[in-house]
């Protein structure tokens, strides 16, 4: 029987420490994990090896449930494979025991406010950025060139026309593509 566990953060900026050191206090034999990948997110490389690794009598072990499922539908499938190849579960965040029918139950319902939860922070981003943009708030990145000196670049190009756009470019610390989107923007 091996215990298999898994981790996952959703950015590159978030860190696998505190789920990493309560897997290892757990007993797992072997963690897998994915970085900077959001559960939504259909091949998640670390948990595919983690299932993969599965045999019949082994744990996967999880810190949090909304650290392998993307919805209460995802969630069920799962538990129907672990049953049908005879995995047991484990949350450590949470006391869900799979192996019994009250334990399966909670298991649903958890996966139900984390799918909630999820549909929650959506909302709310969705509608903070909607506020924003209303405010005049510009979202996203700040282009790498000013108007003023998209201008410039124009001027210069119809006066020296031996001048490439990649040499400019190239003077200025940009990319081709970037200098050509400036250009095509304004």
């Amino acid at each position: 029987m091996a215990v298999i566990g898994y981790a996952r953060v959703s950015t590159q900026e978030q860190n696998l420490d505190l789920q990493l050191n309560a897997l290892n206090e757990a007993g797992c034999d072997q963690v897998f994990e994915d970085l900077g990948l959001s559960a939504t997110t259909y091949r998640r490389p670390g948990f595919e090896q983690a299932l993969a690794a599965l045999e019949a009598g082994d744990i996967l072990v999880i810190w949090k449930m909304d650290r392998a499922f993307r919805s209460v539908r995802d969630a069920a499938r799962f538990l129907d494979e672990f049953e049908a190849r005879d995995i047991r579960f484990k949350c450590l965040t949470e006391p869900i025991d799979t192996t019994t029918s009250a334990g399966r139950c909670m298991y649903h319902v958890r996966n139900a406010f984390s799918e909630m939860e999820s549909s929650f922070i959506r909302e709310r981003t969705v509608a903070g950025l909607d506020a924003a943009r209303k405010r005049g708030v510009k979202l996203g990145r700040p282009r790498k060139l000013s108007q003023r000196q998209v201008e410039a670049i124009r001027r210069r190009l119809l006066r020296e026309p031996k001048v490439s756009r990649a040499q400019i470019a190239a003077k200025l610390g940009i990319s081709p593509q970037t200098l050509s989107r400036a250009l095509n923007d304004c």
